[in-house]
């Protein structure tokens, strides 16, 4: 396009967050760059899609949890019709839970919200020039991971879910039935209740009680 061409042409950022608070912050934060401009919000993994195909970006940033929803699947959604587009995962929670599991679905780099604005501005940055965006210890760690370097190793047991079981316990974690987490992910509900007893059982937990207990002050330290 002639207009990327343009040296008065600004990278237009589409925000994926359901909290307004969060997009209003990174609207203020990105737009001191003239090189950037935000040119959408999207509250849902639904209307990000219909943002992306009815504008076109150079670039998204996602929060991991939408409303409870998965924004990792959502990454992988962008992937597959975007390939080239690149995403940006920006989220409350740990990078030593979901750093590994974004490059996974496609995302180009991770950062926490509770950065400091220059490091939010530097991983944007990073990743719209197209390279690898992840805090110094989250990147000495995957090298470590991919060296079969063995650490200390204090991981959260989240870190051993896949990526449906974490889907469900994200959902539980805001108080989903099972058969609204079914209708959800598009799948049974006996496919729920079979991720569940892994659930429980990488958990060590009792019983579906003492997950939902767990799922839900996880949930609430996420927010």
């Amino acid at each position: 396009m002639t207009t990327a061409q343009s040296p008065l042409y600004r990278k237009r950022i589409l925000i994926v967050d359901d909290h307004p608070v969060v997009c209003e912050g990174l609207n203020l934060l990105l737009n001191r760059d003239e090189n950037q401009v935000v040119c959408q919000q999207a509250g849902d993994a639904s209307a990000a899609m219909q943002s992306i195909a009815a504008s076109g970006v150079d670039m998204v940033i996602v929060d991991v949890s939408l409303g409870g929803v998965d924004g990792l699947a959502l990454a992988r959604n962008i992937k597959d019709h975007y390939p080239a587009l690149p995403i940006l995962v920006l989220s409350m929670h740990d990078e030593s839970m979901f750093a590994e599991r974004a490059l996974r679905a496609g995302a180009r780099g991770y950062v926490m919200k509770n950065e400091s604005s220059r490091k939010i501005m530097e991983a944007v940055l990073r990743v719209l020039r197209g390279e690898i965006y992840l805090s110094e210890g989250m990147s000495a760690r995957l090298l470590s991971k991919f060296l079969n370097i063995r650490g200390s190793s204090h991981d959260s047991p989240i870190s051993a879910l896949t990526a449906r079981e974490l889907e469900i316990f994200q959902l539980i974690g805001v108080g989903r039935s099972t058969r609204e987490i079914a209708e959800t992910l598009h799948v049974s509900m006996k496919t729920v209740d079979s991720h569940r007893a892994h659930i429980i059982e990488k958990f060590e937990l009792k019983n579906t009680k003492e997950l939902s207990r767990y799922a839900f002050h996880w949930a609430q330290k996420s927010e």
